[in-house]
């Protein structure tokens, strides 16, 4: 599902692994992506907000859980401000990598 909001957008994203997986390892992963910022602390009120994405490049990322209905499922709840994410950084990232990946 996606929503869109002022000045950015929200994804509950639902995803189903081939392998099991530990939430531990999912959030130290994700963490360790460029671009993903892990905030993942409700019980501190950490978690994102596309209010806070607004004006970053950074996709933020939270609410990490095991989805329980499927065989390795895992939610979470992912933001990013949908203009300098969603549509020109993407761009740029995808034209960098085919310039330095392409035989030309």
């Amino acid at each position: 599902m996606r929503v869109p909001v002022w000045g950015g957008h929200s994804e509950a994203v639902n995803v189903e692994t081939e392998k099991p997986f530990e939430i531990d390892d999912v959030r130290r992963l994700m963490a360790a992506m460029p671009g993903v910022v892990v905030q993942d602390d409700p019980a501190n009120n950490i978690y994102p907000m596309p209010l806070y994405a607004e004006g970053k490049d950074e996709v933020f990322v939270g609410r990490i859980r095991r989805d329980f209905s499927v065989e390795n499922g895992l939610n979470f709840w992912c933001v990013a401000d949908n203009l300098r994410k969603g549509a020109a950084t993407n761009a740029v990232q995808i034209a960098k990598y085919l310039i330095k990946t392409m035989k030309f």
